[in-house]
């Protein structure tokens, strides 16, 4: 599902480029909406194959998309009320009963563990240090006596995060499609995220009288930020603030994450011994229902707002910014990347004014950015991970989810570590396999 793109993103989520009807497997490398969210329309749409995935992004997955088709007709309701368009003028892309009918399509399969999907195709899912249940998938594909390996990165964490094991080595592939999100950057190491949150909060909060909102992604990153806070308060540390996370799904996801302590890395291991709870903390409070968040956006005192989704193109953290973006008091810091035309975008680049509801509102409040905070791992990290491979035994790598310039400086990395074939997709490219 394509977020934050402008005009465009209606377009880009309209057509998938190819017949539903004629796919027989999905394999799926984990729970985020981007990686996610069209699945119902898939089914819609025709799609009665298979679905392969990890058993935590099963249970990720079903709470993602029923969140995300409560989303869309949440934001058609009150687009179309405020409208005086016929109240059908805006549509969800999907309804309920269409992720129950996807979710009936899921299969799991255990890290490390090859299944054979049908007679010409074996797939393994390796960890992939992104999220729970995140994975590369691995895929061999024999015809007429010949075998090609596959492997797609999915999404590729970081050998230092916070609350997940590294990402794992993968089997020899003939061919990679790699993600290149952050194929030009490196993170900075040095940045303290529990410091930096400290030091927004005092100064928002404490010394201002402000909210500080938090646009985060329910699945993954309203964790780390739990994590931080709990950290705070074990540091004694932790401002006396209301702390709100306004997003039934991140108290649905946190559930879930906890289930799964066997992905937790050494560290978070160890802090479980001496905190059963390390996402929970002193203020926290958890809001349910629409009308509580309506509330939460005409609160007054000083308190910390985590709220969906990340890139503030969707969900109930757009409420909050356009309830207190018009304020010098308050700050909007934005928890990771975001595309130069999502609203969190614009709003990192300096714009003075952005449209919110169709309406257009004055940027008082000030934005800042926790960069320390991103899953995605960066240049090193993406180097280290295909690091496992021969370059001459590699056909081809594919570069893919991320913008071109990005692409292209870490297609150069990799051609200095021997991978010499480096491809750069358009949408709806087809490649054919030797």
């Amino acid at each position: 599902m394509f977020q934050g793109m402008g005009n465009e993103t209606e377009t880009l989520n309209a057509d998938f480029g190819f017949d539903p009807k004629e796919v027989n497997f999905l394999f799926l490398s984990h729970a985020h909406i981007d990686h996610t969210g069209l699945i119902p329309k898939l089914v819609k749409e025709g799609f009665e194959g298979r679905i392969f995935c990890t058993p935590a992004t099963k249970d990720l997955s079903e709470i993602l998309l029923a969140d995300s088709a409560e989303i869309q007709k949440h934001d058609a309701d009150f687009i179309n009320k405020k409208s005086s368009v016929a109240i059908d003028s805006v549509a969800p892309l999907y309804e309920m009963e269409d992720v129950a009918k996807a979710m009936q399509l899921f299969e799991t399969v255990e890290y490390n563990e090859w299944l054979k999907v049908d007679e010409h195709v074996e797939i393994m899912f390796s960890n992939a240090g992104h999220l729970i249940g995140s994975a590369a998938i691995n895929l061999k594909v024999t015809e007429n006596g010949k075998t090609t390996s596959i492997t797609f990165s999915g999404d590729v964490g970081r050998y230092r995060s916070a609350l997940l094991q590294p990402p794992a080595e993968f089997p020899e592939a003939d061919y990679i499609i790699l993600e290149s999100t952050y194929g030009d950057k490196t993170h900075d190491i040095a940045s303290n995220t529990i410091d930096n949150l400290y030091r927004w909060i005092k100064k928002t909060c404490v010394d201002r009288g402000g909210k500080l909102v938090i646009p985060a992604f329910s699945v993954g990153r309203t964790q780390e930020i739990l994590y931080s806070l709990n950290q705070l308060e074990l540091e004694h540390r932790l401002p006396e603030l209301n702390y709100f996370v306004d997003s039934p799904l991140s108290e649905k996801a946190t559930a879930v994450i906890k289930s799964y302590t066997n992905e937790y890395n050494e560290r978070l291991q160890n802090i479980l011994k001496i905190d059963e709870d390390p996402f929970h903390f002193k203020g926290l409070k958890h809001v349910e229902s629409v009308e509580e968040s309506r509330q939460l956006t005409e609160h007054k005192e000083p308190c910390v707002i985590i709220s969906s989704s990340g890139t503030a193109d969707a969900g109930r953290v757009k409420h909050h910014i356009f309830s207190c973006v018009d304020e010098e008091p308050n700050t909007i810091l934005m928890s990771g990347y975001c595309s130069t035309s999502s609203l969190g975008g614009r709003l990192l680049n300096g714009a003075r004014k952005v449209e919110i509801f169709g309406d257009s509102c004055d940027v008082l409040a000030e934005v800042g950015q926790m960069k320390s905070l991103s899953a995605h791992g960066d240049q090193d990290d993406l180097a280290r991970f295909i690091g496992c491979q021969d370059g001459e035994k590699v056909k081809k790598v594919f570069l893919v989810h991320g913008e071109y310039l990005v692409q292209q400086e870490l297609a150069a990395r990799l051609n200095r570590k021997g991978f010499e074939k480096i491809e750069m997709p358009s949408m709806h490219q087809e490649f054919e396999l030797e």
